[in-house]
C-alpha cells in the first residue's frame, strides 16, 4: 500500500496510530513528572526517591525517543490524509520535543547523576554542589514543563 493510494480504512488506522503515539508520549511524560516523581520524594528519603526517579526518567527518555522516531516515520511516509502545512506543523512539534527530550537525557541527566556521586553519602543537598545541581534541575523541570505542553499540543493537533 503506498501512501497515496491508501484506503480510507487504512488512513484512518494510521491517524489513530499518530494519535495512540501522540497520546502515549504526552502522557508518559504528565504521569512521570507530574505524579511519579512527586510522590516518590513524597514517601521515599531524598537520596532512594533521586535514585528511583533516575531510573523512570531514563526508561521515558527512551520511550520519548521511540515514540518520536515512529511519529516521524508515520508523518513522512504514512500522512497522505494531513495537508502539507499540518504535517511540517507536526513534525516541528515531534522535533521540538525530542529536542528537549535529548537536552534532558543526555545533557541535565548525566551532569546531575554526577554531582549526586561527587557529593557522595551526605547527599547533594548538604555537599558544596548542591547550588550548581539545584540549577540544573531546575533547568530540566523547565524542558520537562516545555515538552509536556508541546505533548498537549500534540495531542490536540493529531486529532
Amino acid at each position: 500500500m503506498a501512501d497515496g493510494h491508501a484506503s480510507a480504512p487504512a488512513r484512518g488506522r494510521l491517524a489513530g496510530a499518530r494519535l495512540l503515539l501522540a497520546c502515549l508520549w504526552a502522557g508518559s511524560l504528565w504521569a512521570l513528572g507530574y505524579v511519579a516523581a512527586p510522590a516518590a520524594f513524597a514517601v521515599l528519603p531524598s537520596n532512594l526517591a533521586g535514585d528511583v526517579v533516575s531510573v523512570i526518567l531514563a526508561r521515558q527518555a527512551w520511550l520519548s525517543i521511540g515514540c518520536a522516531m515512529l511519529l516521524l516515520v508515520l508523518l513522512l511516509r504514512f500522512s497522505s490524509d494531513v495537508p502539507p502545512a499540518k504535517r511540517r506543523f507536526l513534525g516541528g512539534l515531534v522535533l521540538a520535543m525530542l529536542a528537549c527530550t535529548l537536552v534532558i537525557f543526555v545533557g541535565l541527566q548525566p551532569a546531575m547523576a554526577h554531582l549526586r556521586e561527587l557529593a557522595g553519602v551526605g547527599g547533594v543537598r548538604a555537599s558544596p554542589y548542591w547550588t550548581q545541581f539545584a540549577v540544573m534541575h531546575g533547568v530540566s523541570q523547565l524542558f520537562h514543563l516545555v515538552e509536556s505542553l508541546l505533548g498537549a499540543w500534540l495531542v490536540l493537533k493529531s486529532r
